[in-house]
């Protein structure tokens, strides 16, 4: 089977090509889902976040957004957060590949945010780089969650910067126009895709 990492920047327009992936049939293994799924009331990270954080729960629900102004601005906080979340991730994405190809699929695809920072890397054997430049995904965060410039220019550089990520791809989407050219783009990574797995049978 092969694994395919995609990933890009904040709002440089992965998760509308995580859904043409998906729309097409490849199944997609979701980072940003697990890592909810495993903090959520019984979850494998619960206990080890709301120790370290724990101004950012009430009871046993975290509140994201106290947790994002906590850790957006302060490194050691983000490090720590993401030394308690990924095992966790790590594992439940390695569950979820096996029953994929317990079921016979030939690719799938690791939506991962943080490829190139995290832990992940070893997981896939390609990578897909959803890119656009940095005065498109900052006029897009700001628009679409409402932020300062201040605001959303911290964001972005809590991240490796998308030219960076850009020459770390295996292969890359350019999204620096419109939603319709993204399915052609999708379409031929695709046919490309199934062309490699076929040829490592």
């Amino acid at each position: 089977m092969l694994k395919i990492g995609l990933t890009g920047g904040i709002a440089t327009g992965k998760s509308t090509v995580s859904r043409l992936f998906r729309e097409r049939g490849i199944p997609i293994i979701d980072a940003d889902l697990i890592a909810r799924k495993v903090v959520e009331p019984g979850g494998k990270a619960i206990e080890g976040v709301k120790t370290a954080f724990p101004k950012c729960f009430n009871g046993d629900v975290l509140n994201r957004p106290a947790l994002g102004r906590e850790i957006f601005h302060d490194e050691t906080k983000r490090q720590q957060l993401n030394q308690l979340m990924h095992p966790a991730i790590r594992e439940e994405m390695k569950e979820q590949m096996r029953s994929h190809e317990a079921a016979g699929e030939s690719v799938v695809i690791f939506d991962i945010p943080l490829l190139f920072e995290g832990t992940m890397l070893d997981l896939v054997n390609y990578s897909v780089v959803v890119y656009c430049r940095e005065e498109i995904q900052l006029m897009r965060l700001m628009e679409r969650n409402g932020l300062t410039k201040e605001e959303a220019l911290a964001r972005i550089h809590s991240q490796i910067p998308i030219e960076e990520k850009k020459h770390q791809a295996d292969f890359l989407v350019n999204n620096n126009g419109s939603l319709g050219d993204l399915p052609p783009q999708i379409d031929r990574l695709v046919e490309q895709f199934k062309a490699i797995e076929k040829e490592g049978e």
